[in-house]
């Protein structure tokens, strides 16, 4: 294992001024917050969008030369299914697992598995999924309670189950140092320290995350809380509090489902989107709203593609949360992008229906694209609700002026990825970092390549200090745990190492494109007592 463990030197580059006030929503800032979160806009040092699609294009042909391979960025490219489905269905809401509650802890039964399932429609793919063929039910945990989950392994292979977001003690996080064999059960347990949020849970052994996850190990985990905000906002699961887990897959025509580079090359595939486990390629699903203002929580657990959720006549949405919890106010947007891994949840004052649509563009060298219309949502609630808090919680703005500083460099050599100069294929190979309880530290992640990236810290939330050269705006200001680094891009993150210190098991920082995650842009974090 390579050990980092002297960060660099650099403090003193930021301080708590500028762009740390707060929100409100009468403010003139606030056409500007909007035109942030809506739109498109070049960042700075950072390339723009179209930009960063050319330099990957030239970088991916390079990667695979060596293989004799060639391919296209965007495959069947400019697909509109928005408005086109032929067929309607209802849409699939998980099931909320039950748990059962002895000596003040609270016990999950989880069961990863194999069946079959229609990814591709009119096609039967081999899948797995928790407690079912295909994905995986809703864990609702509560702040405060301790819980225990029974997690039992009947694939065939190594697995692990990781808490995506979760804070919670290093050895319970589900990281590859913790894979259990087939017949195994894994019984971790830990107390909930997460406020209101929105998790997921998923496998992260090494170099088979991609394939687990492709084939359906994925579900979302809903934390809940006695806020005065939570109180407030829609909460019945599957009424009013809508879990949408949206997937771009890549299969070819018979069904089988790709997961790797050489999959992604192989010729005659197709690419589904899923919600909910339900191919909406030409199928629209329909939700009936019985309450006025509905809440979707909405997770991308694609390898690799990127979702961005919009309506189809172009109103707001309000969203409410990033993946690390509720945002200082509600922020009125006309889209929500999500890179793999990443979740938000919004709300919706629905007078009139509404259609929801997914546009998809690919993250890595194949993958979907195209607007799909993916849920149709018919309002017949009567009820008039509250008006929204005007303050959702309070997030205190990180001064990093004494914040210890490092790099962290996202790089490539062909096709293996790296961390630090590092290929993390292996618990020995892959670089370390190493930090202390309590430490306080600003991370620049600096990409230096021309493909696009999806960077996960394991442990504890961060804050964006700046993306691109650029301080962070509207929804940039909540918590985060996965984030998008562009082609030749950079981040600054900040964060606070607490509760939990382990001098043998490790957390991870990946890139959460899982297929970049398997060919080894994964490294160690170590948090020892100071």
């Amino acid at each position: 294992m390579t050990h980092i463990t002297d960060p660099d030197s650099g403090i003193g580059r930021h301080d708590k001024g500028e762009h740390r006030g707060e929100h409100r929503k009468d403010s003139p800032a606030k056409s500007e917050h909007t035109k942030d979160v809506r739109g498109g806009r070049r960042r700075g040092k950072g390339l723009h969008r179209r930009t960063f699609l050319g330099g990957m294009a030239g970088a991916g042909l390079g990667a695979v030369a060596a293989g004799g391979a060639t391919f296209s960025l965007l495959t069947d490219a400019g697909r509109n299914k928005a408005g086109a489905a032929t067929n309607t269905a209802t849409l699939t809401v998980p099931d909320l697992l039950e748990g059962t509650t002895s000596d003040g802890t609270t016990t999950f039964t989880i069961k990863a598995e194999t069946g079959t399932s229609e990814v591709v429609s009119g096609v039967t793919s081999s899948t797995m999924g928790y407690n079912q063929s295909y994905l995986g039910p809703t864990m609702k945990w509560t702040t405060g309670d301790t819980v225990l989950l029974d997690i039992t392994n009947d694939i065939g292979e190594d697995t692990t189950v990781h808490f995506h977001g979760a804070h919670v003690p290093a050895k319970m996080d589900g990281g590859p140092q913790l894979a259990f064999s087939d017949g195994e059960t894994w019984s971790p347990t830990f107390e909930v320290k997460d406020e209101a949020r929105t998790l997921w849970y998923h496998p992260h052994a090494l170099g088979t995350t991609a394939k687990q996850a492709v084939h359906g190990l994925a579900g979302m985990i809903i934390v809940e809380d006695d806020s005065d905000t939570s109180s407030a906002l829609p909460s019945d699961y599957g009424t009013d509090d809508i879990p949408i887990i949206l997937q771009c897959l890549a299969s070819d025509t018979g069904g089988d489902i790709k997961y790797d580079l050489t999959g992604y090359l192989s010729s005659g595939l197709v690419y589904p989107v899923l919600c909910n486990g339900t191919n909406v390629d030409d199928t629209t699903l329909t939700f009936e709203a019985t309450k006025t203002r509905t809440r979707f929580r909405i997770l991308n657990a694609s390898p690799s593609d990127i979702i961005t959720v919009q309506r189809s006549d172009g109103g707001t949405m309000t969203q409410i949360a990033t993946d690390q919890g509720y945002l200082a106010e509600a922020a009125d947007v006309t889209s929500i992008r999500l890179v793999a891994g990443a979740r938000a949840e919004m709300v919706m004052d629905l007078t009139d229906d509404v259609t929801l649509q997914a546009v998809i563009t690919t993250g890595w060298v194949r993958g979907g694209s195209g607007t799909y219309d993916f849920l149709a949502v018919t309002a017949s609630g009567t009820d008039t609700p509250d008006d929204l808090p005007s303050t959702l919680t309070t997030i205190d703005r990180y001064d990093t002026s004494d914040f210890t500083a490092r790099t962290i460099t996202l790089g490539q050599s062909g096709t293996t990825m790296l961390i630090d100069g590092s290929a993390g294929t292996s618990m020995a190979s892959m670089a370390m970092i190493s930090t202390t309880l309590g430490s306080k530290e600003i991370w620049t992640v600096k990409n230096n390549t021309q493909l696009e990236h999806s960077f996960h810290l394991h442990d504890v939330p961060f804050q964006l200090i700046s993306i691109n050269g650029e301080d962070p705006s509207g929804v940039e200001l909540g918590w985060y745990d996965t984030y998008e680094v562009v082609g030749g891009g950079s981040i600054e993150i900040a964060m606070e190492f607490t509760d939990f210190a382990d001098d043998t098991y490790m957390y991870m920082l990946h890139c959460h494109l899982l297929q970049h995650e398997d060919e080894g842009m994964m490294a160690s974090l170590m948090v020892t007592e100071s």
